[in-house]
């Protein structure tokens, strides 16, 4: 089975050797188009009562800051604190870039790409991973930053990281198949789990801290029980993944997970109709369960958008935006809640890889292949 390199995903040469390729088992023809359960229009900007900060609009979404590194940015993250923006590149480094300044300080230590980021909610310590199998620890302040721990932690790349709510844990999936826990103060192996049977592609901690979830290059979401590894059940977001015999290629996969705030509902970011894999011609999806009769209830498509949701979220009142990137180009996408089709589409510059929104919940970072993390406001310009 070959192993999915897009151009976004180009392996890096000191990466370890990839498990086969991969792409979407059945890619819909057409997302299913369901009736949404709640119609009437909402009036823009939304009101204070549904979560969202005064002033959000998304279709006056605008670039207020753009910042350059010296390579391709593959991820990103705010810490909590809101005063710092992290970011990694194919050159193998990390960016801790100081908002809204811009000023950089670049952290080296991965011997590889890196792949994800975490910052402890007292912003004191950063936690990257990388295709070099590396889990590194980095004090999050100070103008010059080296590693303060390194810790060996898959087989191969890793791909997803995840820190619990309580920040005591640590989880990480990758191309050994497996979830692992870690202690989050010291770096110490907890347990992992297995049941994976492709590469791990996303990890995420539901809030009350009982349950990890973890989606895979397949497009299954495996739910466990933290405290013991146990597979409770399978949600099964099969449509993300294709597999192109021409190509010998699987690919696609459960890129992001993220619940909606009232816990009712899980999204799962990827792809579909992906018709040339290797090409990135494919779509964004996101395939909405219900959480408590693990059902899909909802798949959220784009018109004339060619690309990958690399990281889907949902905002405070239940609707759901995206990073897209691929052949088509960059976006933020946006749906409201219980409608299947985007309402707003905010063309990027460049091809987006990933995206984290700031604290205030009005500024968004995405990083982009084009070397530029760029911080976009979704409300009016000023003045």
């Amino acid at each position: 089975m070959a192993d999915e390199k897009t151009p976004q995903e180009a392996a890096p040469k000191e990466a370890p050797k990839e498990a086969p390729k991969e792409a979407p088992k059945e890619a819909p023809k057409e997302a299913p188009k369901e009736a949404p359960k709640e119609a009437p229009k909402a009036a823009e900007p939304a009101p204070a009562s549904v979560n969202l900060p005064a002033g959000f609009d998304a279709k006056l979404t605008h670039v207020v800051h753009t910042w350059k590194a010296t390579a391709p940015l593959i991820w990103c993250r705010f810490d909590p604190s809101g005063k710092y923006v992290y970011s990694c590149s194919e050159d193998m480094k990390i960016q801790r870039w100081e908002y809204p300044t811009g000023k950089l300080v670049a952290m080296e230590g991965h011997d590889s790409w890196p792949r994800d980021i975490l910052v402890t909610p007292d912003s004191k310590t950063v936690i990257t991973f990388g295709c070099d199998e590396q889990m590194i620890f980095w004090p999050g302040e100070g103008d010059s930053l080296a590693p303060i721990r390194k810790v060996k932690a898959h087989e191969g790349w890793i791909r997803c990281a995840a820190l619990s709510p309580d920040a005591k844990q640590i989880a990480t999936g990758g191309n050994d198949k497996l979830v692992k826990l870690w202690n989050a103060a010291d770096g110490s192996a907890i347990r992992q789990f297995e049941g994976h049977d492709s590469h791990v592609y996303s990890v995420f901690f539901h809030p009350d801290g009982k349950w990890l979830l973890s989606g895979d290059l397949s497009g299954k979401v495996n739910q466990w029980e933290v405290e013991t590894g146990k597979l409770i059940r399978t949600f099964e977001a099969v449509a993300l993944h294709t597999y192109n015999g021409g190509q010998q290629v699987h690919y696609g996969g459960v890129r992001s997970l993220d619940l909606s705030p009232d816990k009712k509902l899980l999204a799962c970011g990827g792809l579909h109709k992906a018709t040339n894999p290797l090409g990135a011609v494919n779509e964004p999806l996101i395939e909405v369960f219900d959480w408590e009769k693990n059902e899909k209830v909802r798949s959220l498509v784009s018109d004339g958008v060619k690309g990958i949701s690399f990281r889907s979220i949902f905002l405070g009142d239940g609707s759901v935006m995206c990073a897209s990137g691929g052949s088509g180009g960059g976006f933020l996408i946006f749906w409201k809640p219980g409608e299947d089709k985007s309402y707003h589409k905010f063309k990027l510059p460049d091809t987006a890889r990933g995206l984290d929104i700031h604290p205030d919940k009005l500024h968004v970072a995405t990083v982009h292949a084009n070397r530029q993390l760029m911080i976009s406001k979704m409300a009016a310009k000023a003045g």
